[in-house]
């Protein structure tokens, strides 16, 4: 037995408008995040475990 194929929603309008704006704010702030905490973190679990 077939299942039926949904159609995708599309955005249009207002909410496709801010969409595209959102998205690229989050593009433009791709390379700001910062690990250093997370990777000291991660350096001394190795470090215990004698990995290091």
């Amino acid at each position: 037995m077939a299942l039926a194929i949904k159609s995708i929603p599309t955005l249009t309008g207002e909410d496709a408008s801010r969409f595209v704006d959102e998205a690229e704010k989050a593009s433009e702030n791709a390379g700001n995040l910062d690990f250093s905490e997370k990777i000291a973190i991660a350096v001394a679990i190795l470090k215990k475990a004698n990995m290091m």
